[in-house]
């Protein structure tokens, strides 16, 4: 119990070795497909097994058994299934181009990309969060779009990442901010006030920087911009359903029912195929799945050897007066982030954690469930090896390292965030 308290550096080589397998295949092979992600996972699982001699093998086994089984892994993982489906339907459908020539028309050309950030914002924020969802339902737009205006795929990819990053951190029903306020014991909406005021430059500036890169670009539109509402009607309902508040689930399956009545009754889709469309976008999910089942059980098997408490102990042992409480906090978000490459279960391991700090040096619990949640979304959002770019990737045909240069958003939340914590004077704090 000892040893598990204090925590063993040399718990954390399973994630060493992933990251020395993956990045540095795809730096010396120049093609980050060149190791499979899911490759080099198995590899790191490998090599979990193989320490905490202390441990039998079926030990091991419950141990990742019962963090394969935890709430947030389930539900990330049916909402990868649940968004492929939709994908699948809508772009069968005929409500990707629809969409498209719609945006096309109502959208100046050259504010077109910065348009998909906000729209992308917008559907996170609506749909609880569930940057997975807002990447999936947006990616083939934007590959339209890129098409279309011969804008790079990668800067439209990205705009779609950076705000699919922005509804993660500030939606007030996504799962990374109820398990920021309940592990900090702080209100949703005093939360989301302290949040959103560091976040809203980082996303004003995001909207400039996209208008300002593609504001030069020329094209010409060979073809009529034609659409049908009906077929962009999918779309129009799930948005509306995420703004009112409707589950995700439901929101997403109601899409893919919606998609395949449109496209049947179009003509896009036979009567015969509408199951296999939906099965085709399922099952292009489902490298992501698997490959956030093989992250949940390297992580519970680095926690259960002490690997994360190790970094959590390390990190509280620099603390030094409330601002580098905030920092330690920060940073701590962060870190466990690039190591379980899930931010919502970066901020159920640290929370509490967080909460002792945050106790400790007087910190507002307003301020560090922002800073959970903010920093585990800027690491979130720009790791090669998260499920947001191993989907944006996967959905268009780029590698992780082309979309990251793109990615404005993460980046700038980062530096706000730091800014907040150096000049930002301290709230009151709850009583």
């Amino acid at each position: 119990m000892e040893k598990e308290k204090k925590g063993r550096a040399i718990a954390l080589l399973p994630i060493g070795v992933f990251l020395i397998i993956f990045l540095g295949a795809g730096i010396v092979f120049k093609d980050f497909y060149a190791m499979p992600a899911i490759v080099a996972f198995l590899i790191a699982l490998f090599v979990a097994f193989l320490q905490n001699k202390e441990l039998s093998f079926n030990k091991k086994i419950e141990v990742i058994a019962k963090g394969v089984g935890e709430e947030n892994i389930i539900t990330m993982s049916l909402i990868f299934l649940c968004a492929g489906g939709f994908s699948g339907a809508v772009t069968a459908a005929g409500g990707v181009d629809s969409t498209v020539n719609l945006g096309l028309s109502l959208i100046p050309a050259h504010f077109a990309v910065a348009g998909l950030f906000l729209i992308g914002c917008f559907i996170s924020v609506s749909m609880g969060g569930t940057s997975m969802g807002t990447i999936a339902a947006l990616a083939p737009i934007a590959v339209g779009i890129s098409e279309k205006t011969g804008f790079a795929l990668s800067i439209c990819i990205g705009a779609v990442v950076c705000g699919a990053m922005f509804g993660d951190n500030l939606s007030m029903i996504s799962d990374t901010t109820i398990a920021a306020v309940k592990t900090q014991g702080c209100e949703m909406k005093d939360k989301f006030k302290a949040n959103f005021f560091i976040v809203l430059p980082a996303a004003i500036i995001t909207v400039l920087i996209f208008w300002f890169v593609t504001r030069n670009m020329n094209f010409h539109l060979e073809e009529n911009l034609s659409y049908s509402l009906w077929e962009v009607l999918p779309y129009m309902v799930v948005l509306l359903g995420a703004l009112i508040g409707i589950n995700v689930f439901v929101v997403l399956i109601s899409g893919i029912v919606i998609s395949l009545i449109v496209g049947v009754s179009m003509g896009h889709i036979a009567l015969s195929e509408m199951f296999q469309v939906v099965g085709n976008g399922v099952t292009s999910m489902y490298d992501i799945t698997v490959i956030s089942i093989i992250v949940a059980c390297i992580v519970s098997l680095v926690k259960e050897h002490g690997g994360i408490q190790f970094i959590l102990n390390l990190i509280k042992s620099k603390i030094n007066g409330r601002r580098g409480a905030e920092f330690g906090i920060a940073l701590l978000a962060l870190f466990v982030d690039a190591c379980t490459a899930n931010n919502t279960v970066a901020i159920v391991m640290t929370g509490p954690i967080a909460k002792e700090i945050s106790e400790e040096f007087d910190v507002d619990p307003r301020r560090s469930a922002s800073l959970l949640d903010m920093f585990t979304s800027v690491g979130q959002g720009i790791i090669p090896y998260g499920a947001q770019l191993l989907s944006a990737a996967t959905l268009t045909g780029l590698t992780p390292l082309q979309i990251i240069p793109n990615l404005y958003y993460p980046l700038l939340m980062g530096v706000c965030g730091v800014l907040a914590i150096i000049f930002r004077p301290q709230s009151k704090k709850l009583q």
